[in-house]
């Protein structure tokens, strides 16, 4: 028996979330959700026309919530060095990471499995990310704690060369025994090219 009450798309994606890390997204169907919520599946497909496209909401919202709001928090900050917050933005990012791949496996999958489909929506989760980057690399531009140039390019050059310790892609490298050896190693270099030469 159903209840085709009106529902809000958190209220979907709130079910769909749960129902995702109960079964795995290749085992979660718009049914599933559609039971727990105690409505027709037809109720879902008025929100989200397919289950590719309610995956791709979940991912999204899950995203915001759970990697780029926290980084927020770190780019709008105005105490210590730039390249401190620039550190502990990267150390966040990459800690967060790894964290989801341990202990939200389900829902690392259906993100790690979504970057290879949903082009636009995992490039406006990267463009946030660097954007908050260049925010700290700007603020470290103008202070002169960093060399003077694009803190977007910066910021983008960062992002990239850093991706094997955060991109999905890599999770499978991320149980090496030294990783945090071979990050210092990149943060070493990254760093000496963009501290102005009076800091270091």
């Amino acid at each position: 028996m159903t209840n085709d009450l009106p529902l809000s798309k958190e209220q979907i994606l709130d079910a769909a979330e749960q129902v995702l890390r109960r079964f795995g997204p290749d085992k979660t169907s718009v049914v599933d959700v559609a039971k727990v919520l105690g409505v027709s599946h037809g109720t879902l497909y008025r929100h989200f026309a397919s289950k590719a496209v309610l995956r791709e909401a979940v991912t999204e919202r899950w995203l915001h919530r759970s990697v780029a709001a926290p980084l927020e928090d770190i780019a709008a900050r105005k105490d210590g060095s730039a390249a401190d917050r620039l550190r502990l933005w990267l150390d966040t990012l990459i800690a967060g990471k790894r964290k989801f791949a341990a202990e939200d496996a389900e829902m690392f999958a259906m993100y790690a499995e979504v970057t290879l489909h949903a082009v636009e929506i995992i490039a406006s989760h990267v463009d946030r990310l660097i954007g908050q980057m260049a925010v700290i690399i700007e603020e470290g531009i103008t202070k002169g704690e960093f060399k003077p140039g694009s803190s977007m390019k910066t910021a983008n050059a960062i992002f990239m060369a850093t991706s094997r310790f955060h991109h999905p892609a890599h999770a499978a490298e991320w149980s090496s025994e030294h990783p945090n050896e071979q990050f210092e190693l990149v943060w070493g270099l990254l760093l000496a090219g963009i501290v102005s030469s009076h800091e270091s």
